[in-house]
């Protein structure tokens, strides 16, 4: 190198000195292919507590972020899957895991700016978008994923998932309880609840059963930029033991886990721009109704824990070729902060509430999003 490219490579390597160290980094990076696991009930203490199995509570963490403090929104189930895609806040309908299939009635939207709807029920009105609307108006792909679905056609679509047609009436869900055939529930696949996806066939044609996640990975070109994968009544620890005899709780997510995590991982879609997300709905409901990140009540229930103020401390685990192994926060987020960050990851800019691409109770300008406490890059 001669005299002069060697005294400008000087200057210029002296100026980025002086800059700070995360000077020009954006906070996280730009993911491409976002997926979401989503298991039951358990809190933090005892997923991640020094007797859990080992695999979700130390395996995992080791090779990417572990979430310390990262809580539900709401008991019971349902509540927090429509918050985690839609922003919508409970009801009383939904904390109580929509027994019926019925529309949101009134259904109207509350003027307050916080872009939630007014009413009691389950399946909301068109004018409430979700994060899959979002992607398809942004022109990006999304699927759903759920185990055993339309292994008993009795009890819900083959496609979809949907436990029948909503009215004002009613139709009583079958899939409130496993059977040895089929251990799916509806009301753990949020995208049957929405008139948004379901009016137009969106659900119909982007959810379906858990193989096609198998084949979809194989290709970047194949892999959606969203993919939610929902395990089974057993898989996903909600039943302990099981009705096909499986021991289910914590050994079954843990062999659920150790089966799904490295297809994914391995994928070229997620070693290019992938990040994975691992969380539970909530808490145990007799133990822990906590929250965090000024939990909003909305304005349909009294309480969105039921007995308090949310749905308990779960934890979460989150891998991606942009995470450092080993990454340990205790930043507070919960389910609005998880849909303002996936919003913000996938890069989306439209349908929010905000007119910035944030939904419902995900546009408060209070809410943190997965930052440099978790993306080294």
């Amino acid at each position: 190198m001669n005299r002069r490219l060697l005294a400008g490579a000087v200057a210029v390597l002296a100026a980025v000195a002086v800059l700070p160290s995360d000077a020009a980094v954006p906070a996280a990076p730009r993911i491409g292919h976002l997926f979401v696991i989503e298991l039951e009930n358990k809190g933090y203490d005892t997923t991640f507590g020094a007797t859990a199995p080992a695999y979700l509570a130390r395996t995992l963490p080791s090779q990417g972020a572990l979430l310390t403090q990262y809580y539900g929104t709401g008991h019971a189930s349902l509540d927090n899957y429509v918050t985690q895609v839609s922003g919508q806040s409970a009801n009383m309908y939904t904390q109580a895991d929509c027994q019926q299939y019925i529309d949101v009635v009134p259904g109207v939207d509350v003027p307050d700016g916080n872009g939630q709807v007014l009413g009691q029920g389950c399946v909301y009105p068109a004018s409430v978008k979700t994060l899959p609307d979002q992607l398809t108006a942004a022109g990006q792909t999304w699927h759903g994923y759920m185990e055993d679905l339309g292994a008993d056609p009795a009890r819900e679509k083959a496609t979809c998932g949907n436990p029948g047609s909503p009215s004002g009436t009613g139709t009583k869900d079958p899939t409130q309880t496993a059977t040895a055939k089929d251990q799916y529930a509806a009301r753990h696949n949020p995208f049957a609840y929405f008139h948004s996806l379901l009016d137009g066939g969106a659900c119909d044609r982007n959810v379906g059963p858990l193989p096609k996640l198998a084949t979809d990975l194989q290709k970047v070109s194949t892999t959606a930029a969203f993919s939610w994968v929902t395990p089974d009544l057993c898989s996903d620890g909600h039943d302990e033991p099981c009705v096909d005899g499986r021991p289910g709780g914590l050994k079954s997510i843990n062999d659920f886990l150790k089966e799904w995590v490295p297809r994914i991982t391995s994928s070229p879609a997620f070693k290019k721009d992938g990040l994975l997300v691992i969380t539970f709905d909530e808490a145990d409901v007799s133990g822990d109704a906590g929250s965090c990140c000024s939990n909003p009540t909305g304005p349909n229930t009294p309480m969105p824990g039921i007995t308090g103020a949310g749905g308990g401390r779960t934890g979460a685990v989150l891998l991606s070729p942009f995470i450092r192994p080993g990454t340990k926060t205790d930043v507070p987020y919960d389910h609005y902060s998880a849909l303002r960050s996936y919003e913000d990851l996938l890069g989306i800019r439209t349908g929010g509430t905000d007119g910035k691409g944030h939904l419902g109770y995900a546009a408060r300008s209070s809410i943190t999003t997965f930052g440099r406490d978790v993306f080294r890059y």
